[in-house]
């Protein structure tokens, strides 16, 4: 995007950067939780009110979140990048009003089994 035809050029910042700035922040993580891109998230209790102190992007998450919703749908029906969410839902997520689900691998690390058929296939080779 270039800067309007009133403003200095080297000073002007795209306002698509400051945005996601401003809302987290400056946070560039969340303080707890992980927040995968496929993480689901999930709101609890009923919507707070308007003296719980939120931003309007905290309580759109809440909405949106009424059913379980990915890291990337919210981020897409917010038009805000993927780690802004994760920052705001980790905030949330402090004040226990979402619940959030880490995905599962498909593979148990711990399962013997399985590190047999990677040494078996390797063997094979």
């Amino acid at each position: 995007m270039t800067p309007p035809a009133d403003h200095d050029e080297e000073h002007w910042v795209d306002p698509e950067i400051i945005r996601p700035y401003v809302v987290t922040r400056g946070r560039t993580r969340p303080a707890h939780g992980r927040f995968d891109l496929i993480s689901m998230a999930l709101a609890v209790g009923p919507l707070p009110g308007p003296d719980a102190g939120l931003d309007p992007e905290h309580l759109r998450i809440l909405q949106l979140c009424r059913e379980p919703k990915s890291v990337a749908e919210i981020a897409a029906h917010l038009n805000l990048p993927a780690g802004t969410i994760r920052v705001l839902l980790g905030d949330l997520f402090d004040r226990e009003l979402v619940s959030a689900q880490e995905p599962q691998s498909e593979v148990d690390m711990r399962d013997v089994r399985m590190y047999r058929a990677v040494l078996d296939g390797l063997r094979s080779l």
